[in-house]
């Protein structure tokens, strides 16, 4: 053992013990290994806006619109080539031709990117916006889906976004619940499918309808309207 020289006054002492070096030994790895760790980045307001982002453009034509709108969203990449990877929402801009609105639109899109770059959850936004009722009355999209605002299909857009870059999931129907419905379309169809009085007769086809009988079998012969179920002739 390698002398050591005291060069000081001695006013206390205490006895090294084996369990103290291995916790002291366990603690300090223990922070080497929280060092080596990589950070994992989270979407916070003062996250600088990198000099390139990726995004989407999509296009909005109500019925009620003279020119369309185009709503871009773009996205920031954070923790890039590390398991936590992942796409959040950074801003979004509204282009059109009708500048009527102008000023909404640009102060919603600076409300929607500052609740984007705030973080956390901003997937409210989309119930929010999908709430929002136009006094004068919605539209139908094509395919069926009714949209009671600009602004609800607005929401719309942006959940597909969210869909997209995976921060919502796809709600639709398991496939217990799709067989089921398609199931029940079938029976409803054939329940209420129309019969075709014309498919089974014994008359030939394009048979008029006979007034006395009431049945599709009236042709013409020898230039004379004639039924060829009762009879019946237009000359005599």
């Amino acid at each position: 053992m390698k002398p050591v020289k005291i060069k000081g006054k001695i006013v206390d002492y205490r006895v090294a013990r084996a369990d103290a070096t291995d916790a002291g030994q366990a603690a300090g790895k223990a922070d080497r290994d929280e060092a080596a760790k990589p950070k994992v980045v989270q979407m916070h307001e003062k996250l600088e806006r990198p000099e390139m982002l990726e995004g989407s453009t999509y296009k909005l034509k109500s019925p009620g619109m003279d020119h369309a709108m185009y709503i871009t969203i773009n996205n920031i990449v954070l923790n890039a080539g590390t398991e936590h990877e992942g796409r959040r929402p950074f801003e979004i801009f509204i282009n059109t031709k009708n500048l009527d609105n102008f000023q909404w639109i640009v102060a919603m899109t600076r409300m929607m990117s500052a609740v984007f770059r705030k973080g956390g959850d901003v997937t409210f936004l989309v119930e929010e916006m999908k709430a929002v009722f136009d006094p004068r009355g919605g539209y139908w999209l094509p395919g069926g889906r009714f949209m009671p605002s600009v602004i609800a299909e607005l929401g719309h857009i942006i959940e597909r976004h969210l869909q997209k870059i995976g921060l919502l999931g796809k709600i639709g129907l398991d496939e217990h619940q799709q067989r089921l419905v398609e199931e029940k379309r079938a029976a409803f169809i054939e329940q209420n499918r129309q019969t075709d009085a014309f498919v089974n007769t014994e008359f030939p086809g394009g048979a008029q309808l006979c007034t006395k009988c009431n049945t599709a079998a009236l042709v013409r012969l020898d230039g004379c309207m004639t039924c060829l179920n009762c009879g019946d002739s237009k000359c005599g």
